[in-house]
């Protein structure tokens, strides 16, 4: 099988990250048994010893009778980082921290995502996209 190979360069990383905004609300829920919760439905899952917690819609938290008490906005870097890049999301969550945006980041195969408070959406990609232009 051809092995996919990212990007690892942090400057260009920074440079061409471009943050895409995701239509949509998400909320982060836990499970004690994931059967209940249609994949197709799910963003991501991760177990933990205190049971799975599960990223879907607020819409479809909703449906699902999901208790919530955060929601988010989705943002994805559109730029296909290395599982083996070092640095890029010490530096974009430490430029959130500084302008007090909380965030929750989770790698993908071919991207990161970061999910921040609705309120904190526009701020956070202003953020980001300064970040491109100062490629630091």
């Amino acid at each position: 099988m051809k092995k996919t190979i990212g990007v690892t360069d942090l400057r260009e990383l920074i440079t061409n990250m471009e943050p895409i905004l995701n239509d949509g609300e998400y909320v982060f829920a836990t499970v004690s048994n994931i059967t209940s919760i249609p994949r197709e439905v799910t963003i991501c899952e991760i177990k933990e010893r205190e049971g799975v917690t599960v990223v879907v819609s607020k819409k479809d938290a909703e449906k699902l009778g999901l208790p919530f008490d955060f929601i988010a906005s989705w943002i994805t870097l559109n730029i296909h980082s290395s599982l083996e890049a070092t640095g890029l999301t010490a530096a974009f969550s430490s430029e959130l921290s500084r302008n007090e945006i909380s965030c929750n980041v989770i790698a993908g195969y071919y991207h990161d995502h970061i999910f921040v408070d609705v309120k904190d959406k526009d701020k956070a990609l202003s953020v980001l996209w300064d970040m491109t232009k100062k490629g630091n």
